[in-house]
C-alpha cells in the first residue's frame, strides 16, 4: 500500500473533515467581521484596533489563519494530484505552495500579534 507524505490528513475522511470544519470556521469569522462592519455606525482607527487588541478576537484571528492554511492546502492538494500526473511536477508545485503558505501564516502571526 502506498502513503500520501504529501497530504495534510491520513487519508480522504480526515481530509474532507479539514475542508469542512476549516470552512466552518471561516464562514463564523467572516460573518463577525461584516457583522461588525455593518453594526458599527462610525468606524475608525480606534475603533477597529481596539477590536483587534483583545485577546478573543487575536485567538480567533489565528484560528481563521490556520484555518484558512489547512483549507488551502487540501484544495492545492487536491487539484495538484488530480491534473498534475508527471510527479516532479507536482512535487515542485507542492513544495512551493507548502513554502508559500508557511510564509502567509508567519506573516499573519506576526500581525496578529504584534511580534
Amino acid at each position: 500500500m502506498v502513503a500520501s507524505v504529501t497530504s495534510l490528513g491520513r487519508n480522504g475522511l480526515y481530509d474532507w473533515m479539514i475542508q469542512r470544519v476549516s470552512a466552518v470556521v471561516l464562514a463564523a469569522y467572516s460573518v463577525f467581521i461584516i457583522g461588525y462592519l455593518a453594526l458599527t455606525p462610525e468606524l475608525t482607527y480606534e475603533a477597529w484596533s481596539g477590536l483587534f487588541a483583545g485577546t478573543c478576537m487575536r485567538i480567533f484571528s489565528l484560528l481563521a489563519l490556520l484555518c484558512l492554511g489547512a483549507h488551502a492546502w487540501v484544495g492545492l492538494w487536491t487539484i495538484s494530484t488530480d491534473y498534475m500526473k508527471a510527479t516532479g511536477v507536482r512535487f515542485i508545485f507542492q513544495a512551493a505552495c507548502g513554502v508559500v503558505m508557511f510564509a502567509y501564516v508567519a506573516w499573519g502571526i506576526l500581525v496578529i500579534w504584534g511580534l
